[in-house]
């Protein structure tokens, strides 16, 4: 890995001194999720009206921006996410952000080869370590490779965050050109979403499907911790953990002794990841713990990566999915809600792992200003984005059952995508697939 050299040794200055050194004009970097800068963005905020054209990247927002917020008609600041959190999805509403289209596993190459060099990038990390290093806490991601290609780099420091293990989880302090102190706030927490009763019962079917040894990679949502619940009280063993984001409910099946990792192949006996977002708990678990590594994401989500483990398991949430198997997870018509993330990357990695399975889950209705919908269409939604192509599908989860469509034909699939939507919709979608010749007359 290539590493940076300060032109001169870091200096310790004031937030206020770091936002001064921003001009009209420059591109930022604010790093992603818990590596948001505080102190920085609240004193950048302060001088937003002596600047314009700035330009700000940015990944899965966990508290307001001040930058934002003193600008709410994006007049000096062009907000740009590489995944949309609720608050980055409000923003977007407004007018205000702006998504980049991603495969996450891939932006350390983007920022290597294809975005321009950053001109500031400010992230926050841990207070310098005993040797030299500011620990990037549960936030590795594509960090280093934006700290390669920055022309002036401000850690903001934060005694709240939790250190995380691993053998890139940190920038040193020869790679740095400034030093500011933190606001003194906790570390952002995500709330973990109940589990309801259709959760329950598509997790009850996946769980069923997870052998012992598999190595699981689990999404964010009320499912996928069902899934973690279900399995910490199975008689499963052995689990591996290799994901995109560790959540509350990896750590709850960490605890519950179901997870040692003896049969990975890749990085054995260890729960890796790239980035966490949840409760204090999780952030407490993570603290100096051994048996949890942080590494980049081109590490954890790229496919060839993902593979090497055998038996992997990914599961996924999604909201749309057509009578062919296309997966629409991340926008609504053309609003963007969240983004492709790794969904894609632990599909096809899961899948080329030996004897591994992904499961894309959703309930089966949803309801909006009074009226339910179903989520299975005989189309996707006028803009919505494909996350995941039909080629690629494989298990396919509702509350009503579970179908894998490799190796299904097109009227095989729609048949057996309609065997477990809602049994009010069943009738109107067999009805509009003969129509679309997606179900030809006479097959059965």
């Amino acid at each position: 890995m290539k590493r940076r050299v300060a032109a001169a040794p870091a200096r310790r200055i004031s937030a206020d001194e770091a936002a001064a050194l921003v001009k009209p004009g420059m591109w930022l970097d604010y790093g992603a999720i818990l590596a948001q800068p505080d102190a920085f963005d609240a004193a950048l905020a302060k001088r937003i009206g002596d600047l314009s054209g700035i330009k700000v990247r940015s990944c899965l927002t966990l508290r307001p921006r001040m930058i934002v917020e003193a600008d709410p008609e994006g007049q000096h600041v062009h907000w740009v996410s590489l995944h949309f959190s609720g608050y980055d999805r409000r923003k977007h509403d407004s007018g205000v952000s702006h998504y980049l289209p991603v495969n996450l596993g891939e932006i350390p190459d983007y920022y290597r080869r294809f975005i321009e060099p950053v001109d500031v990038v400010a992230i926050k990390a841990c207070p310098m370590d005993e040797n030299g290093y500011f620990n990037f806490s549960g936030a590795n991601l594509w960090h280093h490779a934006v700290l390669e290609r920055a022309r002036c780099v401000i850690i903001e420091e934060c005694p709240a965050l939790p250190y995380a293990m691993g053998e890139m989880t940190g920038v040193h302090v020869s790679e740095v050109d400034y030093v500011i102190p933190g606001d003194g706030q906790g570390v952002p927490q995500l709330p973990n979403p109940a589990a309801t009763e259709v959760d329950r019962a598509v997790a009850r079917l996946i769980a069923a499907e997870i052998e012992d040894g598999a190595c699981l990679q689990i999404g964010i949502g009320g499912m996928p911790n069902a899934v973690c619940s279900l399995i910490a009280e199975s008689g499963l063993q052995d689990l591996g953990i290799h994901t995109e984001m560790l959540t509350d409910g990896i750590i709850d099946l960490y605890r519950s002794g179901k997870v040692t990792g003896a049969r990975k192949q890749l990085d054995p006996g260890k729960i890796v990841a790239t980035f966490a977002a949840g409760s204090q708990y999780l952030y407490d678990a993570i603290h100096k713990n051994p048996d949890i590594e942080f590494q980049p994401v081109d590490w954890t989500n790229l496919p060839h990566r993902i593979m090497q483990n055998d038996n992997a398991v990914a599961i996924n949430n999604t909201t749309q999915i057509d009578l062919q198997g296309q997966a629409a997870s991340e926008s609504d018509g053309h609003r963007q809600i969240s983004g492709t993330g790794g969904q894609l990357q632990f599909v096809r990695g899961a899948y080329a792992s030996k004897n591994g399975k992904s499961f894309i889950c959703l309930s089966s209705v949803y309801e909006r200003h009074g009226v339910r919908k179903s989520r299975i269409v005989p189309r996707l939604t006028p803009g919505n984005i494909v996350t995941a192509p039909r080629t690629d599908m494989m298990y396919v989860v509702t509350e009503y059952g579970m179908v894998n469509l490799k190796g299904k034909s097109v009227p095989e699939r729609a048949k057996a995508l309609i065997s477990i939507a809602h049994p009010d919709f069943r009738e109107e979608l067999e009805r509009e697939a003969y129509e679309a010749n997606m179900i030809p007359r006479g097959f059965f």
